[in-house]
């Protein structure tokens, strides 16, 4: 698989995850102790997930202030969206995955706590993640072959890792969760 197609396969699953989890806290789990094996999962796919896009925005930050022409206003504006979306998405991150270890240790008492960090997750993600053109745009610019390569650094145990994650999601969901499942 091309690292175009990986870095693809990667984000949709992540938005996959993203909406299955969106879906849940819009309907709650209303105290079913049934729901924490799917938060759980959903909580892990997150933390491996996001380590990866942080780590890869990240790089790409680095790489543009080395590599890339940001003396133009809009090239200073990208940068400072992209560390403002890198500082925003690591404090929702911490919240939702002390949710998520609250629900590990104690279970159904800690629903309404997860799901209420998990919803403000889900709107930042939705409201400030994903394509920004600004930092694209020039690194497609800036970078070369290798630059992408490295910013991506994707194993092969890295994929084996998120196809596991992301399928102990898909296979914890609740009966009673009305979820579109990917494929359908």
């Amino acid at each position: 698989m091309e690292l175009r197609d990986k870095v693809a396969s990667e984000r949709r699953k992540l938005r996959q995850v993203r909406q299955a989890l969106s879906a849940a806290v819009a309907q709650g789990a209303q105290g079913s102790a049934t729901w924490v094996p799917f938060y759980i999962a959903v909580g892990d796919y997150f933390s491996a997930a996001m380590e990866r896009l942080h780590t890869q925005d990240i790089r790409m930050g680095d790489l543009l202030r080395e590599k890339a022409d940001l003396s133009s206003e809009s090239a200073k504006q990208a940068m400072m969206e992209l560390d403002d979306r890198l500082t925003g998405n690591q404090k929702h991150l911490t919240a939702f995955l002390a949710g998520r270890d609250s629900l590990v240790a104690e279970g159904d008492a800690a629903l309404d706590r997860f799901e209420s960090a998990a919803l403000a997750y889900t709107d930042f993600i939705v409201s400030n993640m994903g394509h920004h053109s600004g930092t694209v745009d020039i690194a497609r610019d800036a970078f070369g072959s290798a630059d992408w390569a490295f910013m991506a650094l994707i194993s092969e145990s890295d994929v084996e890792r998120e196809i596991v994650l992301y399928d102990n999601v898909f296979a914890a969901i609740p009966s009673n969760l009305s979820l579109a499942l990917p494929g359908d």
